[in-house]
């Protein structure tokens, strides 16, 4: 308890005195160093503003992972009305942080009677607007982003939900995975124990450092690499490729299938925007997290490839059509 609190007073702190959490260098910094010397100043400027940043997100994802009710979801989201797609989108976010953790709970999901709409809410709805990416995207980002992020993942997850859940082929996985109401009815009811307070903060504990070793190597590997676009792309290039009409549907094409890992992808991102990339280009770049080629790999062994191409079509549609609409409203295209 102590930790949380310390954690927890440390980030306000950092809110009160206006310190920044996003790193400090800029792409012209990089110019007085050698090609060794750029990953290095790269990592300590990063990790030296953000590490109570991480810190505190993966914490949090612990937090919640322990100790929100996760029997409500099996229990409510069997349903295709409104309540299941609002359970679907607004737990989502509260118990993944990538696709690596949000798979198996969507198979878990939907295996346990979940309505294939609902399911797949929540299955497009986690990685684009998790608490930790929505977090961090805010942080470095800018919250105008982040906001509009959440909602238009929102739209874009429910779109994609009921769309599915009227399609023969989703109709077909709903039948094979949803438990029949007889199965139910048999089940006895067990008594729920829960672990004294302590011992589940540590496992939240323990569960946000679970989180942490799967994604900080990546996440490492990934921000050296930020480091050397940051210093080589001329800014021309960015300039001319990810801005306007084209750079909205060519940073849509890149940003899901090619699989960005979910921080990376918002540093980068704050690289490429130092570098001339427009707002309309950074959303949609943004919102090709749920169609990355491994996350539809994993997903169609569960509902197979049919209402995988449906839900990735209609995201990278989404994805071009809400980046053209921010960048029209925001006036950077």
């Amino acid at each position: 308890m102590i930790f949380v609190f310390a954690v927890v007073g440390y980030l306000i702190y950092t809110r009160v005195s206006a310190y920044s959490l996003a790193p400090t260098l800029q792409p012209k910094d990089f110019s007085k160093y050698s090609w060794y010397e750029i990953p290095l100043q790269y990592l300590w400027d990063y990790f030296s503003h953000a590490w109570i940043c991480l810190l505190f997100a993966f914490t949090a994802a612990g937090l919640v992972y322990e100790f929100m009710p996760k029997e409500i979801i099996t229990k409510y989201m069997g349903s295709s009305k409104v309540a299941g797609y609002a359970l679907g989108a607004g737990l989502a976010p509260f118990f993944t942080v990538c696709s690596c953790t949000m798979v198996p709970l969507f198979a878990g999901i939907l295996y346990t009677g979940a309505g294939i709409g609902p399911a797949i809410t929540f299955l497009l709805m986690a990685p684009a607007a998790n608490i930790l990416t929505i977090f961090i995207t805010g942080e470095f980002l800018g919250w105008e982003i982040a906001g509009v992020r959440i909602v238009v993942s929102l739209v874009t997850a429910a779109l994609a939900g009921v769309i599915i859940a009227k399609t023969p082929w989703g109709k077909a996985i709903e039948k094979e995975h949803r438990i029949s109401q007889n199965s139910n009815a048999a089940r006895q009811a067990v008594e729920i124990v829960r672990p004294p307070l302590d011992e589940r903060l540590v496992s939240a504990l323990k569960f946000g450092g679970y989180l942490a070793k799967q994604i900080l190597p990546y996440f490492i590997v990934g921000l050296i690499i930020v480091g050397y676009v940051t210093a080589y792309t001329p800014p021309g290039i960015v300039e001319g490729y990810l801005t306007g009409i084209v750079g909205v549907f060519l940073a849509s094409v890149v940003g899901g299938p090619l699989y960005t890992p979910t921080l990376v992808e918002i540093v980068l991102g704050r690289s490429l925007l130092q570098l001339g990339m427009s707002k309309a280009a950074l959303l949609s770049w943004l919102m090709g997290q749920p169609y990355d080629i491994p996350n539809m790999m994993a997903v169609s062994r569960i509902v197979r490839w049919k209402t995988v191409l449906t839900y990735a079509l209609i995201a990278w549609a989404c994805s071009v059509s809400f980046g053209l609409l921010y960048g029209m409203m925001a006036g950077s295209m």
